[in-house]
């Protein structure tokens, strides 16, 4: 509405050095302003120059997902220009009112998680209640999926899978078992749904069965241990697997294992890494442990990149930790991504993605999970190249390929 107020008086001053026949014009012009709805304000969004110079390849852009604050619906998505359309890369803050003006409360509250699927991208608003998708060129939406509590989507073959704790946000309180909706890419209907362990998180896919973390997020006793695993061809559990309390992030590596973080319960148990791979049952199980704390991770070719931040009594403050692991060999090949200053000005390293192609790779800063974050990108030697501040809680990240590029999956685990 701003926007055409602006309008309107740019044209009313400029009326008496007009001719009739052209203040019959802007008279139609201010007819259209006074008519346009008055509850709609468009939020532009927020460019910043990073000043890199961009390298014209198969990535075009890269999204981010901000979290924001519970109860505020102050998720916002923000794009990474990478298209070598201009001089220098550019970063736009918060452009999902501006593409999507109709929509009342924007995103909505609490984004949880990205994903692009062909020409679509995915975005999962946990206590909206909702999935959003939208264009994955132009990010505008096409389509909204009601799911309860949802959490994390994966996708394999015509559909998409979405994971949902069911029940309301209430810790302590009522138990419910989550449960993975089956979601038809074309027509957005759920056509399924699997009930599994208790707040289920991230999930991966390996020869035809879906795992899932169960995180037991809710219950105050951290009774909840296992992944579960889908069969999904029947699309029913077939079973679990006992890994440790609070399991978070869950990814799949070229070897066919399963990488799994957890939690830990805060106080006995601590945050670890694991791996898990298939015994001679054929089923899987826990195979090697790490003592790593992980906030977030992705795999890309051999290499596991990780950021974690834990509490430590000890110190009374939060303790930083990154580094690389070797999913081949299950070794720690390094207990640092850079050493690069400025990584020392990361507050609360929240999330990392890596360009599965060069290797760079950037890492979200949440900051004081209150106010506004910084991305930060690094080359693939670990030098330091910009940081551009984000949304809230900047936490999630999708790239996004040109249209006739074809990516290697081994290349983009």
């Amino acid at each position: 509405m701003l926007y055409h107020l602006k309008l309107c008086y740019d044209n009313a001053v400029k009326i008496k050095y007009m001719n009739m026949k052209n203040l019959i014009y802007v008279l139609l012009g201010l007819a259209l302003c006074a008519s346009c709805r008055e509850d709609e304000l468009v939020i532009l969004s927020d460019t910043q120059d990073t000043g890199a110079t961009p390298v014209i390849g198969k990535i075009v852009g890269m999204y981010v997902l901000c979290e924001g604050n519970m109860g505020a619906n102050k998720a916002s998505v923000d794009y990474l220009d990478l298209s070598g359309q201009t001089a220098t890369v550019k970063y736009n803050r918060n452009i999902y009112p501006e593409r999507n003006p109709s929509e009342v409360k924007e995103l909505g509250d609490v984004g949880n998680d990205i994903k692009v699927n062909g020409g679509q991208l995915w975005m999962v608003i946990n206590c909206s209640n909702m999935v959003v998708v939208a264009t994955a060129d132009s990010c505008r939406k096409i389509a909204k999926i009601d799911i309860p509590n949802c959490r994390y989507v994966t996708f394999n073959g015509a559909y998409a899978y979405v994971s949902s704790y069911v029940g309301p946000v209430e810790v302590g309180g009522t138990a419910h078992l989550g449960r993975i909706y089956k979601v038809d890419t074309a027509s957005f209907a759920k056509v399924d749904s699997v009930t599994v362990g208790f707040q289920p998180e991230e999930m991966a896919i390996l020869d035809g069965k879906l795992y899932v973390a169960n995180s037991g997020g809710y219950l105050l006793d951290m009774s909840e241990r296992t992944v579960s695993v889908v069969d999904l061809a029947t699309f029913t559990q077939t079973g679990k697997v006992e890994v440790a309390p609070n399991l978070h992030h869950l990814k799949a590596d070229r070897n066919g294992r399963l990488w799994a973080s957890s939690r830990g319960d805060y106080w006995s148990e601590q945050a670890k890494l694991y791996m898990l791979s298939r015994g001679d049952d054929g089923e899987m199980a826990v195979a090697d442990t790490f003592d790593i704390p992980v906030s977030d991770f992705c795999i890309v070719g051999d290499s596991l990149y990780y950021v974690g931040v834990q509490w430590s009594f000890e110190t009374n403050s939060n303790k930083i930790s990154h580094g690389i692991v070797n999913v081949n060999t299950c070794e720690q090949v390094s207990t640092s991504l850079t050493s690069a200053p400025e990584y020392s000005h990361i507050v609360l390293p929240y999330g990392i993605i890596v360009n599965p192609l060069d290797r760079d790779f950037y890492v979200m800063d949440a900051k004081d999970y209150l106010s506004s974050g910084q991305l930060y990108h690094f080359h693939a030697d670990g030098s330091f190249d910009w940081r551009v501040w984000t949304g809230d809680i900047p936490g999630h990240a999708a790239f996004v390929y040109r249209k006739d590029v074809v990516v290697d999956k081994a290349d983009d685990m």
